[in-house]
């Protein structure tokens, strides 16, 4: 980089470190060089990998990839501004060592990457969203600019938390690395990436708006309309704990709508309880699916499902934290993300039918005042022609709704929708097609670059060409169109 490109760079990888001709070749002289508060550290150690509830003396061993993601507390503002990424168990030296660092300035993360024997500058948030970088390098994963934890809720599959401990060997050189002394629970980096995912958001809509008009709508609207991303659900229950007699168990909101998006943020009035998996049903799943985990690169294979139950791609949070964000700021009003969100609320992720409705939003700059109502407009024109089962149709029927009547009508809906996946759930037929609903989207999730190692879903005998397929609101599920 030029003096001058280094200088535009304000977060703290810059300013303490290559600015001052310093470059830290490992992670521990990276820890090293950051200012140290009185009293201790204020970084904090977390420990992740998807073999990390496979027995150590498992034959064949599977790859045991280990990683570890460190946050760096600033002590100005005590915010979190640094987040490293790095092998566990490995040569320092020869690991992986990336970096996301914020940048309060321009408010954005920089991406950085050690490829020795020197560091790289990968790009920055906006990178994630340029044509000509999106879905490349390092925005593969990150691909809306934030920083990305993919198991983000309870009970965090595959990172030691306060659900499961990481499994290791007596003699696993990692027990004797420092930073393995430091490891605390996976609980705790959750509200931290919820922060600094948030912290992108504002700055991004604050930036894109700033001049009354925004210069690409369809680059928000997309987090509305589409699955950018997703995050990895399941239930809280071990899987190897279930059998026939076991107590039926609850899946998360998120497999069966949006719940984050629908209830907690939009504040649906929704009454339904959480449907259960039947015990008896799920065990003898396991075994007429042919459920195991299998990495094939090293042979290893074991009957059964992941550690904890019923493993599921759901909408990711960064994607409904612009929705958030959007309503709370008045770029959008929450009846507009409603309709938009309950086009096809029982497919939460990987919905077609939302994803037409992308066709009506504008990709020029476009006054701010109006933008949904402009959308609402072009969607409900539409729908004037179409078949009462479109998309289209679909939005301007709740758009068409009275504004105090709408969230019961939504919610309502809601209600009876769980009400009958609840009696289908029950049935052996009905639980089945669950079962093959979350393979289909556990086939989606393997198609994106956020699917990085084969143990981090179950593998089964359902054929990876089977049909895709999509709930109804009667709780059924018929192949995809």
């Amino acid at each position: 980089m030029t003096p001058a490109e280094l200088a535009a760079l304000g977060d703290p990888m810059a300013v303490l470190f290559f600015r001052r001709g310093v470059f830290p070749m490992n992670v521990q002289d990276l820890l090293a060089g950051l200012p140290q508060p009185p009293g201790g550290l204020p970084n904090a150690v977390y420990l992740v990998g998807e073999a990390g509830q496979i027995p150590p003396d498992a034959s064949p061993a599977p790859y045991r990839d280990f990683r570890f993601a460190i946050t760096r507390t600033a002590l100005q503002d005590r915010e979190v501004d640094l987040l490293i990424s790095t092998g566990a168990g490995d040569d320092p030296a020869t690991t992986f060592l990336q970096v996301a660092a914020w940048d309060p300035g321009s408010g954005v993360f920089n991406y950085y990457a050690r490829i020795s024997p020197g560091w790289v500058w990968s790009g920055d948030s906006w990178s994630a969203l340029a044509p000509e970088s999106r879905g490349r390098g390092c925005f593969d994963s990150h691909v809306n600019g934030s920083v990305v934890m993919k198991e983000l809720t309870l009970p965090w599959s595959n990172w030691q938390s306060q659900s499961a401990t990481i499994r290791l060997a007596a003699d696993d050189p990692l027990r004797s690395d420092p930073l393995f002394a430091r490891v605390v629970g996976a609980e705790n980096l959750e509200p931290t990436i919820r922060s600094l995912v948030g912290r992108w958001t504002a700055a991004r809509l604050a930036a894109v708006t700033r001049t009354g008009t925004v210069e690409r709508p369809d680059q928000l609207m997309r987090q509305l309309f589409t699955t950018t991303s997703v995050n990895l659900a399941s239930s809280a229950v071990q899987s190897s704990t279930v059998t026939a007699a076991s107590d039926d168990f609850p899946l998360p909101i998120g497999f069966w709508l949006n719940g984050r998006a629908l209830l907690d943020d939009l504040e649906l009035p929704v009454t339904a309880s959480l449907p259960r998996v039947p015990a008896a049903e799920y065990a003898a799943s396991l075994t007429e699916f042919g459920f195991r985990l299998q990495e094939r690169a090293s042979g290893f294979s074991q009957p059964g499902d992941t550690f904890f139950a019923f493993v599921f791609p759901e909408a990711a949070f960064e994607d409904d934290d612009v929705v958030r964000q959007m309503v709370q700021s008045g770029l959008i009003t929450a009846k507009f993300a409603a309709c938009a969100l309950m086009v096809d609320f029982t497919n939460p992720v990987f919905s077609p039918d939302r994803a037409r409705l992308m066709a009506y939003v504008p990709t020029g700059a476009t006054a701010v005042d109006g933008l949904a109502a402009q959308i609402a407009r072009a969607i409900t024109q539409a729908a004037t022609g179409l078949p009462a089962t479109s998309a289209e149709a679909r939005f301007a029927a709740g758009w068409a709704l009275a504004d105090p009547e709408w969230p019961g009508v939504f919610g309502g809906r809601i209600d009876a929708y769980l009400g009958r996946v609840a009696a289908r759930i029950g049935t052996p037929a009905g639980f089945r097609d669950y079962v093959r609903l979350a393979e289909s989207r556990r086939r989606d999730f393997r198609a994106m670059k956020l699917n990085e190692f084969e143990l981090t879903l179950p593998a089964t005998d359902i054929p990876p060409d089977a049909p895709p397929l999509t709930m109804r609101e009667d709780a059924t599920v018929v192949p995809r169109s």
